[in-house]
């Protein structure tokens, strides 16, 4: 079984984040692995190692996937030190601005050419919070879509997957045969944290770098020119007011309550 995990380098998100015409200013910030990333690598390896074990060989691989620039081979050496066996850059300078629209493409593109049988992403990204991404790469591949799954299995022949899908109503059974996309939520698993083995293994291990040729693709289909949906404008916000100081003279507990009720919170 091959699988693939879709994976992003996003700003930290503790970096002040600030647009830089229609764009977030990636270049000025930290950057690192998106975080709800790491849970689709952690349900994927789960998936592998055990099958794994079993066969006596490593003949189930997890494969990351990511679209960036060169920067972003960063956070895929992260997630190669959690355990994943390689990984696949698409990087090109055409790409840049480019929407959730051109990014599946791109990302479906590389899916099909590597003859995958599974492909898992995390819920959304930090930086865009769209959460559209494994639903488009499921209308692109023709594929199954499992999204928000909460827990995932694998059949003994591992031809079919069920999971459990958090809804705001319940707890949703739903099953599919492979091929398929599944979209992990955060409360599935606790993702790993790379060991000293893990980071020195990751740094031998392969990222195959890959431009829009290399996928047969067009710097014309991808970037903020062709984008469907762009940033007119954008505002900061506004900086944190100052709190309310009560000075105790006697009557601060009625002040307090006064406070309160303007606020709407008693």
């Amino acid at each position: 079984m091959k699988i693939a995990v879709c994976v992003k380098q996003v700003p930290d998100s503790w970096a002040e984040k600030k647009m830089i015409d229609g764009k977030l200013d990636r270049d000025g910030v930290d950057a690192v692995l998106n975080d709800l990333d790491e849970y689709a690598i952690e349900e994927a390896l789960a998936i592998a190692e055990p099958l794994n074990e079993a066969a006596g060989a490593p003949i189930h691989t997890v494969t990351l996937i990511s679209m960036g620039p060169d920067r972003a081979s960063e956070a895929l050496r992260k997630g190669l030190s959690m355990g994943a066996d390689d990984a696949i850059l698409i990087t090109d300078p055409a790409l840049a601005g480019s929407d959730a629209l051109a990014t599946s493409k791109v990302l479906a593109a590389t899916i099909s050419a590597g003859g995958f049988d599974l492909v898992f992403c995390g819920t959304e990204s930090t930086d865009a919070r769209m959460s559209v991404i494994p639903a488009m790469l499921a209308e692109r591949l023709g594929w199954a879509q499992l999204t928000f799954a909460g827990a995932v299995r694998v059949d003994e022949t591992g031809q079919e997957i069920e999971i459990d899908r958090s809804t705001e109503f319940g707890v949703e059974k739903m099953k599919a045969k492979f091929p398929a996309v599944v979209g992990v939520i955060e409360k599935i698993n606790e993702p790993r944290y790379p060991s000293f083995k893990g980071i020195m293994a990751a740094k031998k291990k392969v990222i195959d770098n890959k431009s829009l040729a290399d996928l047969g693709l067009s710097g014309a289909d991808v970037g903020k020119s062709a984008a469907w949906s762009v940033v007119e404008s954008a505002t900061a916000r506004a900086a944190r007011e100052k709190g309310v100081k009560i000075e105790d003279g006697g009557e601060a507990g009625n002040t307090l309550v006064d406070y309160l009720l303007e606020k709407r919170l008693v």
